[in-house]
């Protein structure tokens, strides 16, 4: 994602280095077990596509991480500032993540969502996403112990917002 893509009030831009400090904190806020700036890092030396969320005045809203495969994307992180969630934001991101997906000309969108994270569920499903497998204790949760995965998929056609 090169160009500035603007919608409703909002902007898009690529992720940067610059921007990590930024991101680092907004994870921190979101996440109980957030990635790590070198998580981040990693993810855009090795060409993975960092989307920014910005408000008019550049206040970072939320921003995504995905990576391209063979032959499908695949969403690692998406998050939205927890001030600013159930406003539609992450539809909006969500929609971005499916247009770089478009551009990559790639017709699959993989992810992977904890089990518990009901909101990201429903937003993920009233998309179209379907769960199609569960990896089992694939995250950190709380005193040590480990939480399952659903792995979520949307097929997109080459025409429209998503599937």
């Amino acid at each position: 994602m090169n160009a500035v893509m603007v919608t409703a009030g909002y902007h898009f831009t690529a992720m940067r280095q610059i921007d990590l400090v930024e991101v680092m904190a907004l994870e921190c806020m979101a996440y109980p077990f957030p990635w790590s700036q070198a998580n981040f890092a990693d993810a855009l030396e090795n060409n993975n596509i960092g989307i920014c969320m910005r408000d008019s005045r550049g206040v970072l809203l939320g921003y995504c991480v995905l990576m391209p495969a063979v032959d499908e994307m695949q969403l690692l992180n998406l998050c939205i500032s927890p001030a600013l969630q159930g406003q539609g934001m992450g539809q909006t991101l969500l929609k971005a993540a499916v247009q770089s997906t478009r551009t990559a000309k790639l017709n699959r969108l993989l992810l992977e969502v904890r089990a518990s994270n009901q909101r990201a569920l429903r937003l993920y499903q009233q998309f179209g996403f379907t769960v199609i497998g569960r990896r089992k204790e694939y995250y950190l949760a709380q005193h040590g112990a480990r939480e399952d995965a659903l792995v979520m998929k949307l097929t997109l056609s080459m025409e429209g917002t998503h599937a």
